[in-house]
């Protein structure tokens, strides 16, 4: 993986677009901004009506007690949301490589009262979870910024629990108005070949998000 945080600025709201996107081609695109300042960015109502986040996390379909990852957690907009769908029974690994990230994370799970989400600071090619402890791991707007994904995978499929789950979301390989350019992005072609060679196979596809493909895969029998 590259320096660039896995924080996900692809899902910068779009009147903040052009700005989010010359950060994030910066070599540290935290550089200019804080946490506090990506959270705002991050958390725009703005943003809901077509990351339809509520509608991600129930097609997820977690239960109670499992535990999932949210790479590249950033502010927590999803990973709030994974660790209400597992309850107080179950653990979110919310992994960020940005200190001030991982501080407001756990902040906002102290005072939401969430003690089952807990902020993990990764590096830029490891997210640092423990082997065979994850039921789900979710990346949202996050893989584009993988720079040696095969070895990424292969670091994830590690902590997979028997039958556990990868479910990628990320943009279309095309011009939209929210999201990196297109040259950037990772067509749904493109991964789903990249996680077969991981040794995955897709196992379900959600087409309700207007800018993204959402695809669940598995690993290989």
């Amino acid at each position: 993986m590259t320096r660039r945080s896995l924080l996900a600025f692809a899902a910068a709201v779009p009147v903040a677009a052009q700005e989010i996107h010359h950060g994030r081609n910066h070599p540290n695109p935290h550089h200019h901004r804080s946490a506090e300042e990506w959270a705002r960015i991050l958390e725009s109502p703005d943003r809901d009506p077509w990351q339809k986040p509520d509608e991600v996390v129930a097609a997820l379909d977690l239960h109670a007690g499992q535990t999932a990852a949210d790479i590249g957690a950033g502010s927590g907009y999803f990973s709030v949301r994974l660790a209400k769908a597992v309850g107080p029974n179950g653990k979110v690994y919310a992994v960020d490589i940005q200190q001030d990230l991982i501080d407001h994370l756990t902040a906002r799970a102290g005072e939401a009262g969430l003690t089952q989400m807990e902020p993990v600071l990764g590096t830029p090619d490891d997210p640092k979870l423990p082997a065979a402890s994850v039921d789900l791991i979710f990346i949202c707007d996050v893989a584009h910024h993988i720079e040696n994904r095969q070895a990424y995978y292969a670091k994830l499929g590690r902590a997979l629990r028997p039958g556990g789950r990868i479910a990628i979301v990320d943009f279309y390989k095309k011009e939209l108005p929210v999201g990196p350019g297109v040259a950037m992005k990772i067509s749904r072609e493109e991964m789903i070949a990249e996680l077969g060679q991981a040794g995955f196979a897709l196992a379900a596809e959600h087409d309700f998000l207007p800018y993204q493909y959402f695809l669940t895969f598995t690993a290989k029998s």
